[in-house]
């Protein structure tokens, strides 16, 4: 587990990155007017922590308010870490005021939150209901919860017992500069002003709901005790400016209040306000060892901050500031009898910081935040009590965005959007400004989301520049300009307002729970304590401590290595250029090798090293004793995973009420997206260490590297491999070294045709990336020596998937026939006996082939494989006889290669999804029939080929029946169970050609050829014709169908044509179904044919010939027969056309005639059946 050292602390920033706070505004307008002269103070901030903030079941748990002054506005937010709260922002404006500073002061009581609030000319007193009273039950499982703001705006915040205006005659002499406000034990809220010359001003309102007015009392030293109606202006008492307030604090101890008062003449006093005196009065200069140049010159920036403690009772930490430097006492309270008081000193911190902003005093703290030369901000803190160096500790705060940024090959549009929307760099308050002044204010944003401010940036400065430009066409680079110019413009006013959100007004912390924060003008920053490997790496030379304080290890010389080791990298971070990190950013996001990566940068720093960087890391590793040792140290430090957890959590020994508070604590948003950018940080500087670790490592592994490197150049490989043997044997606990070291025997031992040797190298290999890389060159360099019997005969024992992966990868990367990798994957698993997997892959040729290789001579190897696939399935028990296919238009991706792109260009969030097809053995053997029949169309037309190895099932039938291949159509369409019609319809048509002349005799014979019959005789007497219809007959008696579908399809194709039907197929057919072929005579206006059939089929029921008719007459006309049928539809239809046909009324009355004659046996037989029953 990590080891987290209290010496230095990390800025995390609070705000929440998708969401924009929603401040009410609340007006407080008591009619006054502003004062003359413009006042003018800074903004100030400041927060206020639960009493039970560090109760683990309290309503208050991990609960604060801060706010920020500015102008005559107080902002107010309640936070929680636990919960989420609801309405919990609000603006305090107080028209024609000024807040003052130290003017606002939040107290707790039992039922209520106070909050008290200064003005230049009014004070404010605000009870809003404390939590607990909101939230009664002991347990408290709500996810969102009301803030005590809730309710703020139904109050009357005007009335008398909130708000009451000073006396008009503060206006005569100025307003007051400084403020200081508590709640006392009473109930009376009281109001410390600093008194424009000089003395505090106590300003008291009665406690709330009890009768009374605004009472004032004036602390003065000339004046012990004055009570005033008004306020007495104390110019004209004659007293001087050097007593004029700058800072104010107050503390209730026992039955009284003190109120501490740091003045212009650097001299620090505490008043008792029960007895209107002054108790103590020091000179703070005393406590400056070099005042020569600061004690006849009036203090300004002085600050005056109070802690108590049971055990130390109560410290004043006092700043003073000076011209070039500035100074910290602190200072300790000490009662002596007859209430007497005096000052212990404890500490003086010195610091030579610019600009103080604030600081804040624990029991045994200083924190303190400043402005630098370049408006930097800088937070440290000491321990005032421990700390004989006197060094302050770092606090590592959040450093502002990169003033430009850097556009190396990507498009500046993704390059700007990119690190605009990149963690812990801006917030969506900057954004969302930046765009209203880039829009224009047009339109108001109401979704914060990520993804549609991404939208709404990139249209608004796509538009501008869009507007800009006037040309009708524009080159590419003068657009790329133009794209760098609006975006860095856009990108300028980010940062802008960035900075204004950033600028940091307070610092609080919270005694109770060890929290600090950083109040900054937009958000609220939390600085947690940093990992020991974050403080080595971060922190400055002149703050690493000696190894014996650095908990990093226990043992003095390790760690003394470690510290080592830490400046060495921080040498590595300062030569990796900008240039080098976005290279090696890079390859990682295309999944490149990392060591390959840091030996790529290493290279470029060794190219462009003029200062002797490199040299200077060299001298100081070597008094790293051990490196191995450090780096392991290091790299356990950086791991964050810990067994360590709550004792007894979630056990059954825990109350409910408890293990619901566990659930529920940093539950909030704002401590989800606070835990989210602290993991980011880590995690960011982690990778940094890594990389330069990395480096680190590639650069010892040159100190052995150069002379098997010279040996190598020598040729002389044996001697490499013997000596690289031997430095494995001194490198027993140096993985990298080991792996490097194996790597190149390996590539020795192959090279000098040492397979089993080199087999035996790569299994040594302990890097697993290393080791992938020799056995994908043992693959290649073998399969291109021919040599596959030792290829796959080598056991390969854990590497088994590693090398089926690597074959894999060549065979669908490469070209089909000019390498064999399908076949030595097929080899492989043969030799293996899975037969499955074999079957895949001679189907995965196949598929290929037919995809990729459409000749005659890819349709031959396509056959092949799918037979091969066959016969390996079929040695297979049949439950198992099945192989997966990837669905068509899948793409393999090989491993290693880059990140795909969507159509915007950017990367797919979501990975690639294979829909799979199951196949089992019959699907198999379709697959094989068809490009079976693809081959044999191929053989009899070559020029098909390219046609044919895309055609489906239905495409080849056609492809088939049009080349006169119809054995093969017909066995294709019995395979797909595919309708027959096509091939007939396609034979009949051959037929016709061949009887009307329309297709030579030779290449009749060729395709007749080619189909199967009985008996092909080639003479006189035998004609291409009359084979034809041979095979046109010998396909209708093997394919026999109900109703003699077949030969209704010929027929209807003959007399479509106008051929005479053959009496053969007439007599075929008729015994099939009479009535279809009654129909088709009619259609074709075949009248003397339809009249020879009805005459036939009548003669047939009536006993002539029903033979003739098969299944269809059962038995002729008579009493004892089964009922027969006739088509009197078609007859009607038949004699209707005869009867209006002068020529044919001989033959109708001939039908005519023969259908009595029918009707008459009819009837007669009817009545001998009715007469017998």
């Amino acid at each position: 587990m990590a080891a987290v050292l209290e010496r230095s602390f990390l800025e995390v920033c609070g705000f929440e990155r998708e969401t924009v706070l929603r401040v009410r505004e609340v007006p407080v307008n008591l009619g006054l007017s502003p004062l003359p002269g413009g006042l003018k103070f800074p903004d100030s901030a400041g927060a206020f922590h639960y009493e039970e903030s560090g109760k683990l079941l309290s309503v208050t748990s991990n609960r604060f308010i801060h706010w920020s002054t500015s102008g005559d506005s107080v902002t107010l937010v309640e936070q929680s870490l636990d919960t989420n709260l609801l309405n919990s922002a609000v603006r305090l404006q107080f028209p024609g005021c000024i807040v003052l500073p130290g003017g606002v002061a939040i107290q707790e009581t039992l039922s209520s939150v106070v909050i008290l609030v200064a003005t230049n000319q009014s004070v404010h007193r605000l009870l809003l209901p404390h939590p607990q009273r909101m939230y009664r039950s002991e347990l408290v499982t709500e996810v969102h919860m009301q803030s005590i703001f809730t309710d703020v705006g139904k109050l009357s915040l005007c009335d008398p017992s909130h708000s009451a205006a000073l006396p008009s005659p503060i206006g005569q002499t100025g307003s007051p500069s400084a403020a200081a406000a508590w709640l006392s034990h009473s109930g009376h809220a009281h109001y410390a002003l600093a008194s424009p010359h000089g003395g505090v001003m106590v300003v008291s309102l009665p406690p709330h709901g009890a009768q009374g007015g605004l009472s004032m009392v004036e602390l003065k030293l000339t004046s012990m005790l004055t009570r005033l109606s008004g306020w007495m202006p104390s110019a004209m008492r004659g007293e001087q400016s050097g007593e004029l307030v700058l800072c104010l604090a107050v503390r209730e101890l026992e039955q009284d209040t003190f109120i501490f008062t740091l003045s212009q003449d650097h001299k620090l006093r505490m008043w008792s306000f029960t007895d209107q005196t002054c108790l103590l009065e020091a000179d703070m200069l005393d406590y400056m060892p070099a005042c020569k140049g600061v004690r006849g010159v009036a203090g300004l920036g002085h600050r005056l901050r109070l802690t108590f403690c049971p055990s130390t009772g109560l410290c004043l930490a006092v700043y003073l500031n000076a011209p070039s430097s500035g100074q910290f006492t602190v200072l300790q309270l000490v009662a002596t009898d007859n209430q007497k008081y005096s000052l212990e000193h404890i500490s003086s911190l010195f610091t030579t910081q610019e600009t103080l902003v604030d600081f804040a005093l624990t029991p045994t703290d200083v924190w303190a935040v400043w402005l630098d030369e370049s408006n930097t901000t800088v937070v440290k803190y000491i321990n005032f009590e421990h700390n004989s160096a006197a060094q302050w500790n770092q606090v590592f705060v959040q450093p502002p965005p990169e003033e430009e940024v850097q556009i190396v090959d990507l498009d500046p549009r993704e390059t700007y959007l990119e690190v605009l929307f990149s963690p812990l760099r801006f917030t969506a308050s900057a954004i969302i400004k930046a765009l209203q002044i880039f829009r224009r204010g047009s339109e108001r944003i109401t979704d914060y989301s990520w993804d549609n401010l991404k939208k709404e940036v990139t249209v608004a400065v796509e538009t501008e520049l869009r507007s800009s430009v006037t040309e009708f066409e524009v080159s590419q680079e003068e657009y790329r300009l133009l794209q760098v110019e609006f975006w860095s413009k856009f990108y300028g006013c980010c940062l802008q307002y960035q900075e204004a959100l950033s600028l940091p007004l307070g610092l609080t912390v919270n005694t109770h729970t060890h929290m600090a924060c950083l109040l900054r003008k937009g958000f609220v920053s939390f600085l947690l304590p940093c990992f020991a490997v974050d403080h080595l790496y971060l922190s400055y030379d002149e703050y690493l401590f000696s190894e014996e304080e650095t908990p990093i290890a226990e043992d003095p010389d390790t760690s003394r290595d470690v510290l080592t080791l830490v400046r060495a990298l921080r040498l590595v971070t300062d030569a990796v250029s900008m240039e080098m990190a976005y290279e090696l950013e890079k390859s990682l996001e295309h999944l490149q090798s990392p060591e390959r990566a840091a030996e790529n940068a290493l290279e470029s720093m060794l190219t462009n090293d003029t200062e002797g960087v490199i040299e200077d890391i060299q001298n100081m590793l070597q008094d790293v004793r051990n490196p191995l040792g450090a780096m392991t140290v290091l790299i356990r430090e950086m791991d964050l995973e810990t067994e360590e957890g709550i004792e007894g959590a979630g056990g059954t020994g825990q109350s409910l009420g408890l293990r619901i508070s566990l659930s529920q604590l940093y539950g909030s948003s704002s401590a989800v997206s606070l835990v989210c950018q602290a993991v980011c940080h880590m995690t960011m500087t982690r990778a940094l260490i890594c990389r330069d670790l990395l480096i680190l490592m590639k650069l010892y592994l040159r100190f052995g590297d150069n002379v098997l490197r010279l040996l190598e150049d020598e040729g002389l490989p044996e001697l490499v491999i013997q000596l690289s043997s031997l430095a494995i044997t001194e490198a027993n606990d140096d993985t990298h070294c080991q792996a490097a070291l194996w790597t190149r025997i390996f590539k020795h031992h192959l090279d000098l045709r040492h397979n089993s040797e080199a087999y035996e190298a790569l299994t040594q290999n302990p890097d697993a990336s290393m080791q992938q890389d020799c056995l994908r060159q043992l693959v290649v360099v073998l399969c291109e020596r021919s040599q596959i019997r030792d290829l796959i005969q080598f056991p390969y024992v854990n590497l088994h998937d590693e090398v089926v992966s690597i074959i894999e990868s060549r065979a669908r990367g490469l070209d089909l026939l000019a390498h064999n990798y399908y076949d030595l994957l097929y080899a492989f698993h043969i030799n293996r006996h899975n037969y499955r997997k074999a079957g895949t892959v001679m189907y995965e040729f196949g598929m290929r082939l037919g995809r990729e290789v459409r000749t005659r001579h890819g349709l031959q190897k396509q056959v092949n494989c799918y037979l091969t696939a066959l016969t390996c399935l079929r040695l297979i028990r049949p439950e198992y006889a099945w192989i997966v296919q990837p669905a068509s238009g899948q793409v393999y991706e090989r491993p290693g290669a880059s990140p795909k792109r969507n159509s915007d260009g950017e990367f797919s969030s979501e990975p690639v999804r294979r829909q799979v097809d199951i196949l089992e053995l019959k699907d198999l053997e379709k697959e094989y029939t068809l490009c079976r029949s693809r081959l044999t169309l191929a053989q009899h037309h070559e020029p098909s080929a390219a046609i044919a190895g895309s055609a489906s099932a239905v495409e080849m039938v056609a492809l088939l029946v049009q080349t006169g291949l119809f054995d093969s159509a017909l066995r294709l369409c019995q395979t797909f169970s595919l309708s027959l019609t096509p091939v007939f319809e396609g034979l009949t048509f051959k037929c016709i050609k061949l009887q009307f002349g329309g297709e030579e005799c030779n290449e009749a014979w060729s395709w007749l050829a080619a189909n199967e019959l009985s008996t092909v005789v080639n003479t006189k007497e035998s004609s291409a014709t009359d084979e034809a219809w041979r095979l046109l007959t010998s396909y209708l008696d093997r394919y026999p169908v109900a109703n003699g579908r077949h030969h209704h399809c010929v027929i209807k194709k003959l007399m479509t044509h106008g051929v005479p039907l053959p009496d053969w197929l007439v007599k075929s057919y008729k015994a099939l179904d009479m009535p279809s072929l009654l129909r088709l005579f009619l259609n074709f206006d075949l009248l003397d044919s339809a009249a020879d059939l009805v005459l036939e089929y009548i003669e047939a029921l009536l006993g002539r010939g029903h033979l003739n008719f098969g299944s269809q007459i059962q038995n002729p006309l008579s009493a004892s027969s089964a009922p027969v049928w006739l088509p009197y539809t078609a007859i009607d239809q038949l004699l209707k056309i005869l009867n209006e046909t002068p020529t044919h009324r001989t033959l109708h009355d001939r039908v005519g005639d023969k259908l009595e004659e029918y009707h008459g046996l009819v009837e007669q037989a009817t009545k001998r059946k009715l007469a017998t029953r």
